[in-house]
């Protein structure tokens, strides 16, 4: 049969060679698991036909053997009662239903070995469609990693450490211009007296007029 013959084709390498000529793998594999989803049920089909068949031949088998066994007991009553005639179409009918008995059940047995032959198959691409589906995933996170993988690889081509670390010293620079320009502010902002600080200059004048006045006094008393 051509399906079980495509079933017997799916083999690691025969995937493996796929993948190798496909350009998105994980769509391919998907693909791949679809088809053969869909073998698998048509063989499931096939194998179910082959097995009806099987059963067809058992049970004619079974029911022309169950007629033997009849027709030997009937020969054997009509014996007992005198009637050979009767004992003779009943023995010539179990030698024709034994023929055809035997016939059957050569017929049964190369149904079955056929069908035991189709199910060893379906369980093989059975075995086969689990192995890929878990091998899907393996290639799902592969993939999902590589495209990761090229993306940083994109971004790390695109970095210039070099110009960053001058832009980065030209920043710095820049720093230090406008803090050097805030503290020159500042010692400016402190060289200028505020206005509290030039009345603060000017002193306290009762002091100064009493200080005056005890100098004037002391060299009063000198002179006298």
């Amino acid at each position: 049969m051509a399906l079980f013959k495509r079933i017997r084709d799916i083999t690691a390498a025969s995937v493996n060679d796929i993948l190798d000529k496909a350009e998105d793998p994980v769509k391919m594999v998907n693909q791949f698991l679809r088809d053969m989803e869909s073998d698998i049920n048509e063989a499931e089909g096939a194998v179910a036909k082959e097995i009806a068949v099987e059963k067809r031949f058992l049970e004619q088998r079974n029911e022309a053997l169950a007629i033997v066994a009849k027709r030997q007991e009937q020969a054997e009553k009509a014996l007992v009662l005198g009637n050979e005639d009767l004992a003779r179409k009943a023995l010539q009918d179990k030698k024709e239903q034994q023929e055809k008995a035997d016939a059957l059940g050569q017929e049964y047995d190369k149904a079955k070995a056929l069908s035991d032959n189709l199910r060893m198959k379906l369980d093989e691409m059975k075995n086969e469609y689990q192995k890929m589906k878990s091998k899907r995933e393996m290639l799902v996170a592969r993939a999902e990693a590589a495209k990761v993988q090229t993306q940083v690889n994109h971004a790390l081509n695109g970095f210039n450490s070099d110009s960053a670390t001058r832009g980065f010293q030209r920043m710095e620079e820049r720093v230090n211009v406008m803090e050097s320009q805030a503290q020159a502010s500042e010692e400016m902002r402190h060289q200028k007296p505020s206005l509290d600080d030039e009345f603060k200059q000017l002193g306290d004048s009762e002091v100064d007029d009493e200080l005056a006045a005890l100098k004037l006094k002391l060299a009063q008393k000198a002179d006298a």
